[in-house]
């Protein structure tokens, strides 16, 4: 079941973030994202009750950019990454986005084929663009309403 997430989900992705992601965000990251971020719209999957995976984005008009999706490491390949995917295009389409960006790690190749496979291309790369070992990222896009 993919659902909004809310406070009470917090300490949970929290412990997903620091599972899965070298750079993982805070609780008072998503915390603030919830509260204060009218552009931001998070959601998470639970399986038997449990959230399993996240996901979030930012629709900025014209623009929707994924800025996390992750899945419990013992929970990848049910899908729940694909479930989210799905649900990032509909809320983005339904708010009037034409585009959808994202960053990956040039090494997250299990990351990219889930984009690829949801027609996202590379269209750039960002030097340097993680802090910790300064590894670049893919900047990928799809339209998804409009043209791109």
């Amino acid at each position: 079941m993919i659902r909004s997430m809310d406070l009470g989900d917090l300490d949970r992705v929290e412990q997903l973030e620091a599972e899965l992601f070298s750079l993982p965000w805070k609780k008072e990251d998503f915390k603030r994202e919830l509260i204060e971020n009218e552009f931001a719209h998070y959601f998470v999957v639970e399986e038997n009750n449990e959230v399993v995976g996240y996901c979030g984005i930012w629709n900025l008009y014209e623009q929707a950019q994924i800025t996390t999706i992750g899945v419990a490491k013992d929970c990848q390949g049910k899908g729940y990454a694909s479930l989210l995917m799905e649900k990032i295009e509909e809320v983005s389409v339904a708010n009037g986005c034409e585009t959808c960006s994202l960053e990956v790690r040039v090494s997250n190749i299990a990351a990219q084929n889930l984009y690829t496979k949801y027609g996202y291309i590379t269209v750039n790369i960002r030097k340097g663009y993680y802090s910790d070992n300064h590894e670049d990222a893919f900047l990928m896009m799809k339209a998804i309403g409009g043209k791109l």
